[in-house]
C-alpha cells in the first residue's frame, strides 16, 4: 500500500486516497496455500478511477509498484538485501559509423523513486527484414557498434538489466545501408505517446469517455476492450448485464485485440525510402532534442514521425501533460536544419491540432509552423472515411489513392480524426485531399533552399505497404526535382 500510494500520488494524483488495511478471514486468503494479500484499487463504477485505469502509463506505475511492495515486504521478512529491476532505455540512437557498420547508442533512466534501480548492464536484440528479434547480447557500456550488410534491414532494441532483472525493452529502430544509396534519410521516431481514450466530465450529471473524440493509444495492444460507452448519465442505475446503467457501452470489440502503440514504426517507413534509393537510419526524438544526435548535412532528408502524438493531460490533469508533438527545442533544431538545405517530411494525425487548437499550445507555437514547415491547421476532423486522394500540384510525382486505418482493429492503431492543414506560402501546395469532402490532406513546401511536406494522416496508418512506399517514392522524388 505504501509502494502503490506514493508512486501514485508523485507521478498522477497528488489527493489519491488511502483507505485502511484489514486482516480479515476472506476465503480468497484463507484457501491458498501460499501467503496471500488481496488488493482492490480500482472500481469500474467509478468514472474518476477509470479515468486512470484505462492509462497504459498508469497501470505501469502502478504494476511496478505492486513488484516493488513484493519485492521490499519478503527482503525485510528475511533481512536480505534489494535490487529493483532498471527502467527502460531513453535517448536511443542509431548512425553509420562506416560503411557497412552502424553505432547504438543511448542513455539510463534513472529511477528517482528507487537508487538500487540502475542497470549494471545491457541487452541489444537485433531483428533482420522480417525475421523475428534474436536472444540478444550482453553489453556493459551505453554504446555499441555492430556490422551489418548492404541491402539488408536491420532492427534493434535495448533493454537495461541489473540484479532485479531486466527492463521493458526499448522503442525500436532500424537501419539500411543501400549499395546503390542516393543519400541517407534521418527517421525521427516522434510517436511516443499511450493514453486512455477522451474522456469529460463537464457536469454532475454527466460523464464518460469519447472514442470517436480519440480511442486513446494502448501500449501495444490493449485485449479487454468490449466496445464504446453510450450511457453517459450518471443517474442512470444497473438494472441488469444487458442494461448497465452509467458506463454502458456496446460489446461489439469482446473478441477484438485493439493495436496500439507498437513503437515500431522506422522500419515502415524505411522500405519507402529503400525503394527510392536511399539508406536510412533512425532515432529517437529524445535523442535529438538532448543533441546526441544531430540534424546536419549528412541527412539529406529527415522522416518525422508523429503518429498520434499530441500533448495531452491524464485524467483531471493535475500533472503536467506530455507528448508534444514538437518542444521548442525541436523547433529551433529543425529550422537550423532547414535553413541549412536540409528537407523535411511530417506525418501525424495531429500535426495542426496539437499547435492550434490545444490549451497548451502558444502563438510562438503556431508562428513556428507557418514560417519554417509551411502550413497551417484548418480543422481537426480532416476525414471519416479513411481515403486520401492527390490532387493537381507542380508536382507530378505526387500521385495515387491511400486508405488509412480510421476504424479500431487488430493491425494497426486507429486514426479517428486525421487533421486537415493547408499550406502557407507562395511555394507551398495542397497535394494530398480526403477524398469525401476535398478537405486539404497533405501540404507540399518547394523553396529555394529546402522542401517540407506535411501530412495531417500518419504514413504508418495507410493500410498497404506497396501504397505506402509509393506514398514516400513520390515524396522523395518531389524534393529531388
Amino acid at each position: 500500500m505504501d509502494e502503490i500510494t506514493n508512486d501514485i500520488r508523485a507521478d498522477f494524483e497528488p489527493d489519491w486516497t488511502r483507505r485502511h488495511l484489514w486482516n480479515r478471514s476472506y476465503s480468497e486468503a484463507r484457501v491458498p496455500n501460499v501467503p496471500t494479500m488481496l488488493l482492490e484499487l480500482l472500481s469500474h463504477q467509478n468514472f474518476a478511477d477509470m479515468r486512470y485505469g484505462l492509462d497504459p502509463a498508469f497501470r505501469f506505475t502502478v504494476s511496478r509498484s505492486i513488484y516493488k511492495g513484493m519485492l521490499k515486504f519478503i527482503a525485510a521478512q528475511y533481512d536480505r538485501e534489494y535490487v529493483v529491476q532498471p527502467l527502460p532505455i531513453q535517448k536511443f540512437s542509431t548512425e553509420f559509423s562506416g560503411d557497412t557498420e552502424v553505432e547504438l547508442k543511448w542513455e539510463n533512466t534513472f529511477d528517482d523513486k528507487e537508487p538500487t534501480a540502475n542497470p549494471d548492464k545491457y541487452i541489444v536484440y537485433t531483428r533482420i527484414g522480417d525475421n523475428d528479434f534474436d536472444n540478444g547480447f550482453l553489453v556493459s557500456q551505453d554504446h555499441v557498434k555492430m556490422s551489418i550488410e548492404k541491402d539488408k534491414l536491420y532492427s534493434f532494441k535495448v533493454t537495461a538489466v541489473n540484479e532485479g532483472g531486466e527492463s521493458f525493452p526499448s522503442e525500436i529502430l532500424s537501419v539500411y545501408r543501400n549499395s546503390k544509396e542516393k543519400g541517407t534519410v534521418l527517421i525521427v521516431n516522434g510517436f511516443t505517446r499511450t493514453s486512455a481514450p477522451f474522456s469529460f466530465a463537464s457536469t454532475d450529471s454527466m460523464a464518460g469517455f469519447v472514442g470517436r473524440e480519440d480511442n486513446g493509444i494502448p501500449y501495444i495492444s490493449e485485449h479487454h476492450f468490449i466496445g464504446q460507452m453510450h450511457e453517459y448519465r450518471r443517474s442512470i442505475p444497473w438494472m441488469d448485464d444487458d442494461a448497465a446503467g452509467f458506463g454502458d457501452s456496446d460489446a461489439n470489440y469482446e473478441t477484438t485485440a485493439i493495436a496500439g502503440n507498437t513503437f515500431d514504426y522506422p522500419a515502415l517507413h524505411g522500405k519507402g525510402f529503400v525503394e527510392a534509393g536511399y539508406s536510412f537510419v533512425s532515432t529517437s526524438a529524445m535523442a535529438v532534442e538532448h543533441r546526441n544526435v544531430l540534424l546536419n548535412n549528412n541527412y539529406s532528408i529527415v522522416d518525422w514521425i508523429l503518429g498520434k502524438q499530441r500533448e495531452w493531460p491524464v485524467a483531471r490533469g493535475v500533472m503536467i501533460a506530455e507528448h508534444k508533438t514538437f518542444t521548442k527545442a525541436h523547433q529551433q533544431i529543425i529550422t537550423e536544419y532547414c535553413n541549412n538545405g536540409g528537407n523535411m517530411i511530417v506525418s501525424g494525425a495531429f500535426v495542426g491540432t496539437d499547435l492550434w487548437d490545444n490549451q497548451f499550445a502558444d502563438d510562438a507555437d503556431r508562428k513556428w509552423a507557418e514560417s519554417t514547415l509551411k502550413y497551417k491547421w484548418r480543422n481537426n476532423y480532416g476525414g471519416v472515411t479513411g481515403r486520401v486522394k492527390s490532387v493537381a500540384s507542380p508536382f507530378q510525382s505526387l500521385t495515387g489513392d491511400f486508405n488509412y486505418y480510421n476504424r479500431l482493429n487488430s493491425e494497426s492503431y486507429v486514426v479517428e480524426n486525421p487533421d486537415a492543414i493547408e499550406p502557407v506560402d507562395d511555394n507551398a501546395f495542397t497535394v494530398y485531399r480526403y477524398t469525401e469532402n476535398n478537405l486539404s490532406a497533405g501540404t507540399f513546401y518547394k523553396g529555394d533552399k529546402y522542401s517540407t511536406c506535411i501530412l495531417g494522416f500518419p504514413i504508418e496508418s495507410v493500410k498497404d505497404e506497396s501504397k505506402r512506399n509509393e506514398l514516400i517514392k513520390g515524396i522523395v522524388s518531389a524534393m529531388e526535382e
